[in-house]
């Protein structure tokens, strides 16, 4: 009989780091089951979207690993194929008139800097000569009117169409417009979701060539909500290095899976920090996580955003670093995503400009 405990098993296999990461496979929850016999373990492995190379490099190391252990005779590997993505056809959905392309900013978590890269790659379009609006669709935690360094509030015109601000060239409207600048939303879900259709059909947002969503940080049923009102050329995800955040990327490509709408790619935030000073480079919070799982999971990847105080800076005063900095670092690399996210939609296609009722 052999003498080796699945929990034995387990601590084996946590030794065993998820290719590309520092965490192991076991918190990952790539570890289904694991089952033990008579000279016999059993190791059921679920690698979700993992490459094949990925798998069969897990694969031979859990072998491994298993067989060093005593009484271990043979090991079998049982790999849980994932459910194919239903991507459903996605239903007619209402064009916003003069709006050429919708595409939603997305992150599976809060904290990743999502609507700070909503606002500056949305400059980044507009500096690119494109028409560009920016729906703040983040009702309970609206961060647009601070970071465009706007503090008025929207009116309405003669025929009661919601006329939106204008900041650096773009468009945007944002619930923080609505109401005073500390008053809190305590909204039930049917309130916020007639609140955005609003946004969606009586704004005024003239003629636009990109119309930019930021959407609230989560998957829940606030994002595919708004994500099945409007049809979507893409979405984008912000992520950061952090193994927790990058877990959460596959969350927000099955929500876009589940919508009908393509993932246009994944930017990577707070990539790398570079010393004022003496220009040293340190990655805080590692590096390339995010490169990696757009890979991993075969989707574009956008491009990587430095961490720096002067993007911070801009925020926080309403000059956001693409306008602050236009020739700076951060800029360009705004301007690279800006171009790929083009690239991307073209490569979708796109429709003429929907004719303004």
């Amino acid at each position: 009989m052999s003498s080796v405990t699945p929990q034995q098993i387990l601590e084996a296999l946590k030794q065993i780091k998820y290719p590309g990461y520092s965490r192991d496979i076991v918190s990952f929850g790539l570890v289904r089951d694991v089952e033990v016999g008579t000279g016999t373990v059993t190791v059921a492995l679920a690698p979700g979207g993992a490459s094949a190379e990925a798998v069969q490099q897990i694969s031979d190391e859990v072998e491994a690993r298993v067989r060093a252990l005593a009484s271990v005779e043979t090991v079998e590997i049982k790999i849980e194929q994932p459910p194919r993505p239903v991507v459903r056809e996605a239903a007619r959905r209402a064009d916003i008139a003069g709006v050429r392309d919708i595409v939603a900013v997305a992150s599976g978590k809060g904290g990743v800097g999502k609507s700070t890269v909503a606002v500056n790659l949305a400059l980044a379009l507009q500096a690119l000569g494109h028409r560009v609006g920016l729906l703040d669709a983040d009702v309970y935690g609206p961060s647009v009117p601070t970071l465009l360094g706007l503090s008025e509030r929207a009116g309405t015109d003669d025929s009661g169409r919601i006329q939106p601000l204008v900041a650096y060239g773009i468009k945007a409207i944002s619930m923080g417009m609505l109401l005073e600048r500390s008053q809190p939303v305590i909204w039930r879900g049917p309130m916020i979701t007639k609140l955005l259709t609003q946004f969606f059909r009586d704004v005024d947002w003239g003629v636009l060539d990109y119309l930019l969503l930021d959407l609230p940080p989560g998957t829940g049923d606030a994002q595919l909500s708004i994500a099945q009102q409007v049809p979507l050329a893409g979405g984008v995800i912000v992520t950061t290095p952090q193994d927790v955040a990058l877990l959460d990327v596959e969350r927000g490509i099955a929500m876009f899976h589940q919508v009908g709408a393509p993932v246009l790619g994944v930017v990577e935030n707070m990539s790398y920090h570079v010393c004022s000073g003496c220009g040293h480079r340190a990655e805080i919070f590692g590096h390339g996580g995010g490169r990696a799982m757009a890979e991993r999971s075969g989707i574009p990847f956008l491009g990587e955003i430095p961490l720096v105080g002067a993007i911070r800076e801009g925020s926080d005063s309403g000059k956001p670093i693409v306008v602050a900095e236009p020739h700076g670092e951060c800029a360009q690399a705004f301007a690279t995503i800006a171009r790929n996210v083009v690239a991307e939609v073209e490569k979708r296609g796109r429709t003429d400009l929907p004719t303004i009722q």
